[in-house]
């Protein structure tokens, strides 16, 4: 996802990591700041458009780190990883956890510059 100039402006963008270091339709987790951070990189065969998506690593149902090492998928239209302990999905656009909304996670920008991932916390 690419941002103009003026969204630029307004977030701290740190550098995280190569797009070829993510495997397509996965996950990595990064410390952003002093936050886990969750990037995932979905595979858009039909474009050359790259998909990217960055949430809280957290699990607040688990009380883990683990949000980067769950399974990415589609349910109901929405574009979610599902927590590799408890199950419970959470919208990559959002952070909103489907099955308790009050587990929710944060979400944040993302784009890619010179093949490089860049998140805004």
């Amino acid at each position: 996802m690419n941002h103009d100039t003026q969204d630029l402006d307004k977030s701290t963008w740190s550098p995280v990591c190569s797009l070829d270091d993510i495997v397509p339709n996965t996950g990595v987790c990064a410390l952003v700041g002093e936050r886990q951070v969750a990037v995932f990189h979905l595979d858009r065969s039909d474009s050359d458009d790259e998909r990217l998506f960055a949430i809280d690593n957290f699990d607040p149902g688990s009380q883990a780190g683990v949000l980067s090492r769950g399974l990415v998928g589609c349910l109901g239209g929405r574009i979610v990883v599902a927590s590799p302990i408890y199950k419970h999905h959470f919208d990559l656009r959002s952070g909103e956890c489907l099955e308790t909304p009050e587990h929710s996670v944060n979400a944040y920008p993302v784009r890619v510059q010179d093949r490089q991932i860049w998140v805004a916390v």
